[in-house]
């Protein structure tokens, strides 16, 4: 191996716009419930800050002109629901004894009688009973105990969404944003979408918080969504865990003791699986955002999202590998994780002055490794 380069400095993007930027899509929930989420593109992220002097064990100082330091540690741009509890919050209140009548219709869906459950439900549906229309509205989207049938469904949606069963709300907000089965209407849509986040929707709750920021871009549209992000964070969403994280740090007046608790968001978003949170939580702990410097937390965050296949975490993880910043050096694991990320897309001059500078056999040996490659 000839040479070495030295650790990549590159600006880290802040969030104050990206949220606005990224246009609503549909995901299905865990429970069966279609809601709105964003994901985030993956190029245009940051890099990584230089180390202080001496952490790198190269001797170079933070005056060092010749490196290329970074803007403020702001983390990556961009901004899913159960189960997703970090251990270092408050736990969650015990939950208070049911003593009210039982639904039967919703009972019997629950255990996978879905004739059963169509049959007691559509009477009350067609009654006018708001939480049977939905359940009607939700076995006929899905096909389930009755034909599949999406009109009929977003019919169904309408009725309990006049109602104003939340999460009927928050359905047809989605197929009037669309106009799916029903006529575009962005208006009536934001009106159920907002009624449906203070009812306590929590997929409503995020998609208001990205409707708030798109209306009124700035901070003001951050200031408007922070309520509602936190809300849904709270019920366990982690892609709201992910943006409450994103805009304490991004909120340049917000109050001291929220900022502290970014990092706590941003790892439960992390352990949700969300591998956007990821890769911002290695980049949070190798520059220090957001809490103290950790390289090797941060290489094993980083690992875990190129392993999934993100491939900014390919990337950074390269310069890990590099710069011996949490890991070993190791030319050959380096020059694989450039290969894979540049493959998908992600140039990166620095990596690839590095790979033309090593030896033809780790050249060799790395193109075999990405091609062994499989996401985990």
């Amino acid at each position: 191996m000839r040479r070495l380069p030295g650790l990549l400095n590159l600006s880290l993007v802040v969030l104050s716009t990206a949220l606005a930027a990224v246009p609503l899509a549909r995901l299905a929930a865990a429970d069966g419930v279609e809601r709105a989420v964003t994901r985030p593109v993956a190029p245009a992220t940051g890099g990584f800050q230089k180390p202080p002097a001496g952490e790198d064990g190269s001797g170079t100082t933070a005056d060092d002109k010749s490196a290329r330091p970074g803007d403020d540690p702001f983390p990556s741009s961009g901004i899913t629901l159960y189960e997703r509890m970090g251990s270092t919050l408050p736990p969650a209140p015990r939950e208070k004894p049911y003593h009210g009548p039982i639904d039967e219709a919703y009972g019997a869906f629950q255990r996978g009688l879905y004739v059963t459950a169509l049959d007691k439900a559509l009477p009350r549906a067609q009654a006018g009973d708001a939480a049977a229309q939905t359940l009607v509205a939700e076995m006929m989207s899905r096909g389930l105990g009755i034909l599949h049938d999406p009109k009929e469904a977003a019919f169904w949606y309408g009725q309990a969404a006049q109602r104003g069963d939340p999460a009927a709300m928050f359905q047809y907000a989605l197929l009037l944003m669309e106009g799916r089965y029903v006529q575009r209407d962005k208006t009536k849509a934001d009106d159920y979408m907002r009624r449906a986040a203070e009812a306590g929707n929590a997929s409503a709750q995020f998609n208001w918080a990205q409707i708030l920021i798109a209306d009124h871009p700035g901070d003001k549209g951050l200031k408007l969504a922070l309520p509602f992000y936190e809300k849904s964070a709270e019920q366990g969403v982690a892609d709201s865990q992910y943006a409450v994280a994103q805009l304490y740090i991004a909120i340049k007046d917000l109050e001291p003791a929220k900022k502290a608790k970014a990092r706590e968001w941003l790892q439960r978003a992390a352990r949700a699986g969300y591998d956007t949170a990821q890769l911002d939580m290695g980049i949070w702990l190798v520059n220090g955002v957001g809490g103290p410097r950790d390289y090797d937390e941060g290489f094993q965050w980083l690992k875990v999202a190129a392993m999934r296949g993100n491939v900014v975490a390919q990337n950074k993880l390269a310069h890990l590998y590099i710069n011996a910043l949490g890991t070993r050096p190791d030319p050959v694991e380096a020059a694989k994780w450039y290969v894979l990320s540049r493959r998908a897309g992600l140039p990166d001059p620095v990596l690839e002055d590095f790979y033309l500078g090593i030896e033809d056999d780790q050249q060799k040996k790395a193109i075999e490794a990405a091609n062994r490659f499989r996401p985990s």
